[in-house]
């Protein structure tokens, strides 16, 4: 039984033998068991012997040979990095294809924005009264005025802003990035950043390479900024912000033609407003009578007014100019003037819050602080309009001083003495006794106007008298002054009756139509006095010191009627207001318009 065991496990051994010793080809053509494609937890295991050779089972398996091993890793990350490298490939090659503008020789614009998009090429970008932005290529400069520049492109020479702010937040920037009155912020490569009265602000991907100069403001430094020259802060210790108020006001008020707007950064404004109110009611509380009597002056006078004030405009700057030879002269008259304006806005503030408050007080005046005060306020409202808020301003102003200075000159002239008027005795109209005699038949005998009575012998030899109409006196003092709805008939006839006579001259004379219309009145007004509208209504011009209307008298009236054509026509439309009936070139004229009873030939 010994001999079969002992031979059967000696086969055995040799077969095991046999098999560690097989070649690695021949072990890797057999198919390999599941486990053997998954990785080997523990380095130390066996490894297969190289082909042809045998190992000793009691003697550990030399480690794989490193370069086999770097090989396979490098494949593997070959294999791994095709994507991505595929994609850097791609990208690189967008980021260097040339990015395709459109070409715009210059934008340029007036009363609005100019804005250049990121695939547009100009030379210039420019806003007149309006904001400037670029975000693609300028070969020369991004300019505002009265607005604000901003730039994110490339900008070959500057970013210039003035009355307001200028933005530099990308690209390059060959010159420097200056703004008057306002700030300049960069955020990008620049030559220099400048500031005139506003502020300089610098942020972290800045680079300046020359100076930063900043006048009248503050330098705000983030400190990943770069400047390569040096930084000149001349400051007066205020921080201005940059003038924004000033510029929020030029942009909502000055543009729009009013001096007040209801806004942010506009408190100013209204504070000095307030201030000079505030200087208008203290004029009035010390000086009351005076207020009263300029007032009383504009309601009395107005033409005069208007054209004290025209003249005080027009002589100004040669009574300066004669005045220059003196040293005290010039500033004195400046002065006064200054004086005379602050105390006529008063004055004006006063007169239309005594028309305001007129129908409510029953005609009585109030006190000129209380009149000043409500003025003031309604004038302060209508600031607020465009256009009608500068043209209010401007015309009180004006106004207020042709008042002061007439109302000083009527002060100190002499009153002339009133002419006598001599009035004759009423005649006594008495019958004439008949006589004892009969009288002859077909005779009558009418009375006679007489202060006496005829005896009975004169009256058989006198011859009766002849009976005449009276006569009538057209005179302002004895006839009704003509109304407003009256004139303005009449002057409808005679605009109708122009308008049909310039259709049928030549096309030369059609637009001079108003020319034609003052020289019609005028020669009618030199000759009879009226028009033939006036005849029709029965109107006819008289001066107020009774004498005949001459050529200067109506040359000045109708030089008169262009100042109240002018003004919006208030001063036809003053006589619906006015106590005496006049316009206003009535009252610089001294003339007025009366009604003439029927009957009466105004020829």
């Amino acid at each position: 039984m010994k001999t079969p065991v002992r031979s059967l496990f000696l086969s055995l051994a040799f077969a095991g033998l046999t098999a560690l010793t097989l070649p690695v080809g021949a072990q890797e053509a057999a198919p390999p068991p599941p486990e053997a494609t998954k990785p080997a937890a523990d380095d130390t295991a066996p490894a297969p012997a190289p082909s042809g050779e045998l190992r000793r089972l009691d003697v550990a398996p030399p480690a794989p040979p490193a370069v086999e091993k770097s090989e396979a890793a490098d494949a593997i990350a070959e294999k791994e990095s095709e994507p991505a490298a595929e994609e850097a490939a791609s990208t690189a090659t967008e980021t260097s294809r040339p990015v395709r503008r459109t070409r715009v020789e210059q934008r340029v614009t007036f009363l609005s924005n100019s804005t250049l998009a990121s695939d547009e090429e100009a030379s210039e970008v420019v806003s007149v009264l309006g904001s400037s932005t670029s975000m693609g290529k300028v070969e020369n400069a991004v300019v505002s005025i009265l607005g604000s520049s901003t730039s994110s492109g490339s900008v070959g020479d500057a970013v210039v802003s003035v009355l307001g702010s200028s933005r530099a937040t990308g690209g390059r920037v060959g010159g420097p990035v200056v703004s008057v009155l306002g700030n300049t912020y960069v955020d990008t490569e620049v030559s220099e950043a400048i500031a005139v009265m506003g502020n300089v602000e610098l942020g972290p991907n800045a680079i300046v390479h020359n100076e930063v100069v900043c006048v009248g403001g503050v330098v705000k430094r983030d400190p990943a900024a770069q400047v390569h020259g040096q930084i000149n802060n001349i400051s007066f210790g205020i921080d201005f912000g940059g003038f924004e108020w000033l510029h929020t006001w030029v942009t909502r008020c000055l543009l729009l033609g009013r001096p007040l707007a209801f806004g942010p950064h506009l408190a100013w404004a209204w504070w000095i407003a307030l201030t000079f109110l505030g200087l208008y009611l203290v004029l009035a509380l010390l000086f009351p009578r005076g207020v009263e009597k300029c007032a009383a002056t504009l309601e009395q006078s107005p033409g005069y007014s208007l054209l004290t004030a025209l003249l005080v405009t027009l002589l100004t700057p040669l009574a300066a100019v004669v005045l220059a030879i003196t040293l005290i002269g010039t500033p004195a008259l400046v002065i006064a003037l200054f004086v005379a304006g602050l105390f006529g806005k008063a004055v004006m503030l006063a007169w239309i819050g005594r028309r305001i408050t007129s129908p409510l007080m029953g005609g009585k005046p109030i006190v000129p602080v209380l009149a000043v005060l409500i003025g003031g306020v309604v004038v302060l409202l209508l600031y607020t309009i465009p256009i009608v808020g500068f043209a209010v301003a401007k015309f009180t102003s004006w106004l207020g001083l042709g008042v002061v200075v007439y109302t000083l000159i009527a002060m100190n002239r002499r009153p002339k003495a009133a002419p006598a008027i001599v009035t004759p005795p009423p005649a006594t109209v008495s019958a004439v006794p008949l006589s004892s005699e009969p009288a002859s038949a077909g005779v009558v005998v009418p009375p006679m106007i007489s202060g006496e009575v005829p005896s009975a012998a004169s009256a058989s030899a006198t011859p009766p008298p002849v009976m005449t109409a009276p006569t009538v006196v057209i005179s302002a003092a004895t006839l009704p002054r003509a109304g407003f709805w009256i004139r303005v008939a009449a002057s409808l006839l005679d605009v109708l009756l122009v308008g049909m006579a310039v259709k049928l001259m030549p096309h030369f004379w059609q637009p001079n139509f108003l020319l034609l219309f003052a020289t019609y009145c005028c020669v009618l007004w030199g000759l009879k006095g009226t028009t033939v509208g006036g005849i029709v209504c029965g109107l006819k011009i008289v001066r107020l010191d009774d004498r005949r209307v001459d050529w200067p008298t109506a040359i000045v009236r109708t030089l008169g009627g262009f100042l109240s054509f002018v003004t919006a026509g208030l001063g036809f439309i003053w006589v619906a207001f006015d106590d005496q009936k006049q316009s206003w070139h009535d009252k610089i004229a001294g003339t007025t318009i009366v009604q003439v009873p029927r009957g009466v030939s105004l020829v």
